[in-house]
């Protein structure tokens, strides 16, 4: 009873909700996800499978120009690795429980690292079989972001298409659009640039 009257249940919440937002990590953690090749019955969905990717969540925070140009594009991103994370922290992951066709190329079903090779006259999609780690300082094999890559590992390379958006992300955002029967994109926004992968379910 002493503790509300000197702390109003308000301005407890409210110091509670600057404390988790202060917590915050610079780049969280997101999820997208797609589930495809089921069918409603009865108001639910089943028989689906899901195609998933985590990643880190970027934010521009002010940065204009995050890609570069010219002899240095992409290599503010890259931040000394050979290849882009396409995000931030622990390298993305890419979980899919079908086999995927990107142009004549097969993803089989399973988990990869997913990297970005990036040119300014196009972006290059990567899936890799790099473990990954959820801590720099992590022991063992495995990668922490994209340090160390090597295209080894490598199990499918594609040219993404790369286009300007009309309105500016500014957090790093991967999302599934266009999503059909037959197949649809995996799409990279972040600032005013898109790029986008075009897929077929094999």
């Amino acid at each position: 009873m002493r503790y509300t009257k000197l702390f109003p249940l308000a301005a407890v919440f409210a110091i509670t909700a600057s404390v988790a937002l202060a917590q915050r990590p610079a780049s969280p953690r997101g999820e997208a996800a797609v589930q495809v090749g089921g069918e409603y019955q009865e108001r639910r969905y089943v028989g689906g499978k899901w195609i998933a990717v985590d990643y880190g969540r970027p934010i521009l925070r002010g940065r204009t120009g995050i890609f570069g140009g010219g002899a240095s594009y992409g290599k503010a991103v890259n931040a000394g690795a050979p290849v882009w994370r396409a995000g931030a922290n622990k390298s993305t992951r890419l979980m899919t429980e079908l086999d995927l066709k990107f142009g004549d190329k097969v993803l089989p079903a399973g988990e990869y690292s997913m990297f970005v090779e990036l040119k300014a006259g196009g972006w290059t999609l990567i899936l890799s079989t790099h473990a990954a780690k959820d801590g720099f300082r992590e022991p063992g094999e495995g990668l922490w972001g994209a340090y160390n890559y090597t295209p080894d590992k490598d199990v499918l390379r594609v040219g993404m298409d790369v286009g300007v958006l009309p309105v500016s992300y500014d957090q790093f955002t991967i999302a599934f659009t266009d999503i059909t029967d037959a197949g649809g994109k995996l799409s990279m926004l972040w600032e005013k640039t898109v790029a986008t992968a075009a897929f077929s379910f094999d």
